[in-house]
């Protein structure tokens, strides 16, 4: 376990981030070398399939996981209030939501994935790969689920390196496993999908494993497994409060990629690769959101309000110097990255991704704040602005697949989310100089 609450806010967050960025590099590594293996020796129509399905299973799979994000604020702040009865409560308490929950979306996500398909126009040549490669993912939902959960109490209390450790393990068994599945056996995109699952299963057991061994003090005695009134509410708001925020961007999102799905499996393919990469890129700036969860949930339990706020400037300035880096890095190898994750010559597809690309990392001097402003007014307990921040992005989403794809078509996909960005950063900045620090830890201790 690690106190957020002491040493020099700049390196803490960056030492508390940089597992978290190497974890989420590691856990995008499971869908790139998806697309990879399957362009390669399954193709481009199937590697279509699979981006096709992924903005539905990760609406669903992620509302779970911001269900987590959620219930670990209430963890870190209990721990950062040293008062470990009331933590290990909310530990409690996750961890039955969470499986309720996985319960409930993975049967609603069986019951309507083949109409929700349908209705985003996915193209009738890769519908039925889509349909198979999906129904695969949402049955490994509790493995996914769990390992998320594991790894979300244990940065709550300060632990962000565990939690890589096993995602480590997770990856290079996901990458032998789908070469096994796939180039081997020949089970095509199939075999790509149980080769992510069976990785999810191993990372969930090993995370899980290493809190039942080595944090016993964090888990639940048999008396705190029932939460004391107003405990539940506690969580299920903020739960909600992140999950919702998610969900409602990808809602977003469906309907963007609904409107990229009518422009051809060409550019399916290319959006499909290209947003590959621009998640591992833009991992750089989240994570240092991330982090701030964490250490502003630690210092507000600890009623270090000042400390949170030269926390946030600190976080501003270093998404700032990461972006100026991501920029470079992205103009000199768009092109070669674009190439190695589609394995195609197929000049339409390589152009159409790395426009893509290029166009987006130049707003991730608006993106950076984005993250470090929504999920630091999340750990103060503002709940009500991050997601009127994110039905804003959702709109701009909406619109655009309304208004700008049909004229500007590809172009108008990579200008609707800097477009939202900037929306939801200003909206964003006005809620967190609007209520201080110091005004919402008055009515936390009310």
């Amino acid at each position: 376990m690690k106190d957020l609450t002491k040493g020099y806010p700049a390196k803490v967050i960056m030492m508390f981030a940089i597992p978290l960025i190497l974890g989420n590099i590691f856990q995008q590594l499971y869908s790139m070398v998806d697309s990879m293996i399957v362009s390669t020796y399954v193709g481009t129509d199937a590697l279509a399939a699979v981006g096709a399905t992924s903005v539905v299973s990760n609406t669903l799979i992620g509302f779970i996981h911001g269900l987590s994000q959620g219930f670990a604020i209430l963890i870190a702040n209990s721990f950062g209030a040293k008062d470990m009865k009331r933590m290990r409560r909310f530990v409690a308490g996750t961890i039955v939501l969470t499986l309720v929950v996985t319960i409930v979306i993975t049967v609603m996500g069986f019951a309507f994935i083949v109409r929700i398909l349908e209705f985003l126009n996915t193209p009738a040549d890769i519908l039925p790969d889509a349909i198979s490669y999906v129904n695969i993912i949402l049955a490994g939902t509790i493995f996914s689920t769990a390992y998320n959960m594991f790894a979300s109490v244990l940065r709550a209390v300060g632990d962000s390196k565990r939690p890589l450790y096993c995602l480590i393990v997770g990856v290079i068994a996901n990458i032998w496993l789908d070469l096994l599945f796939v180039r081997e056996f020949r089970l095509g995109i199939e075999g790509a999908a149980y080769a992510t699952i069976i990785a999810q299963a191993l990372t969930a057991i090993l995370c899980g494993g290493y809190l039942i061994l080595k944090f016993r003090e964090i888990l639940p005695k048999s008396d705190e497994w029932k939460l004391e009134e107003g405990q539940y509410s506690d969580l299920i708001t903020s739960g909600l409060s992140m999950g919702l925020m998610g969900c409602i961007v990808n809602i977003g999102t469906i309907v963007l990629q609904g409107a990229i799905n009518g422009l051809g499996t060409d550019i399916i393919a290319a959006h499909t690769a290209a947003r590959r990469i621009f998640d591992i890129l833009m991992i750089m700036v989240y994570t240092v959101g991330m982090a701030m969860t964490t250490f502003v949930s630690q210092n507000m339990g600890a009623g270090l309000v000042k400390r949170v706020r030269q926390g946030v400037r600190h976080a501003n300035l270093m998404v700032t110097g990461i972006t100026t880096f991501l920029i470079v890095i992205c103009y000199l190898f768009a092109e070669p990255a674009m190439k190695w994750t589609t394995h195609t010559e197929n000049g339409a597809i390589i152009e159409a991704g790395v426009m893509y690309l290029r166009i987006g990392v130049l707003f991730f001097y608006v993106l950076g704040p984005l993250f470090v402003l929504r999920c630091s007014l999340q750990g103060m307990g503002r709940k009500v602005v991050p997601v009127v921040a994110s039905v804003l992005e959702m709109v701009v989403k909406v619109l655009s697949a309304s208004l700008l794809i049909p004229i500007f078509g590809y172009v108008g996909v990579a200008f609707t989310e800097p477009i939202s960005w900037i929306i939801m950063t200003i909206w964003l900045a006005i809620g967190y100089l609007a209520k201080s620090p110091e005004k919402m830890l008055a009515e936390q201790n009310r």
